[in-house]
């Protein structure tokens, strides 16, 4: 397994493709994906039981889905890093004709994606379905999820979540984004969510909190946690504590970075908080 320490150089090179992805064609999301990189790195790097190369049915493998998927530039890094697919595709994103458009989807063929994602409250439903599927085939890996905390203001989550606890889904762990922040201001402005762990356990899921979402290690200890505690008939949540645009002192602790690209000025200043690495594309 890497050492922390090159984990962390995997970190910020992630946050590195981020910016410049954005940057490039003016759109994108930065603020989630800087705010879920430790996570990202974490699960694909240290957590996951995968196969090498890639086919949709992920038999004998864990999986993951994103359901909040305008963060994709994160995912698609963290993916091209990996090898799902040559890392200089990143040069693509939100190109007419790029399979690296800026909502995942599926019908490019892009190694590493097996649903399309963006319509917010949709991926818990994806997820306990493949959890199930893996069960009627006798496997067991798990399947992971990652959900914005504003999306939990979606209703198809509640019911997903009182389905899991319900029919023991405990081969699956699904991971709150908690950074406080949406598109339109903070989460408690918009429409309070209250104390999300007390509201999981109440509709019967076995959860724990990471603190701090942006400390690399204990994002892994979280999940290595997480995967202990799976098995024992309930799903499990992790409440992860991040801050949006973490790791770019101008974008942290708002939502104004939620969907805004920086400009040139801004590119540079926040590529030098966060010193090349590994090497960009």
């Amino acid at each position: 397994m890497p050492k922390l320490e090159e984990l962390q150089d995997i970190v910020i090179q992630t946050r590195r493709d981020i910016l410049r992805m954005v940057h490039k064609v003016n759109s994108g999301h930065p603020g989630g994906s800087l705010g879920c990189t430790e996570f990202f790195v974490a699960q694909y790097h240290e957590i996951m039981e995968l196969k090498e190369g890639f086919d949709m049915d992920g038999v004998g493998e864990d999986l993951f889905f994103l359901s909040n998927g305008h963060i994709s530039p994160v995912f698609y890094s963290v993916l091209a890093r990996k090898g799902y697919f040559p890392v200089d595709e990143l040069n693509t994103f939100r190109l007419i004709n790029s399979r690296l458009q800026g909502h995942p989807t599926t019908h490019e063929g892009l190694p590493g994606i097996r649903v399309a994602s963006g319509s917010l409250g949709q991926g818990m439903s994806v997820a306990i379905g493949a959890a199930l599927a893996k069960k009627l085939n006798g496997d067991d890996h798990l399947i992971y999820s990652l959900h914005g905390d504003g999306e939990l203001q979606e209703g198809q989550n509640w019911e997903a979540i009182m389905y899991a606890a319900g029919n023991k889904v405990d081969n699956l762990i699904s991971t709150i984004d908690r950074n406080g922040q949406q598109i339109d201001g903070p989460t408690e402005a918009v429409l309070p969510l209250g104390n999300l762990a007390e509201k999981f356990k109440v509709f019967g899921w076995n959860v724990l909190e990471i603190e701090n979402g942006n400390d690399l290690g204990e994002v892994i200890e979280g999940l290595k946690e997480a995967k202990r505690r799976t098995g024992k008939g309930k799903p499990v949540c992790i409440i992860m504590n991040t801050v949006m645009g973490n790791g770019v002192d101008f974008m942290m602790h708002t939502h104004a970075w939620h969907g805004k690209a920086p400009n040139d000025e801004q590119l540079e200043t926040a590529l030098s908080q966060n010193p090349e690495t590994l090497g960009d594309y």
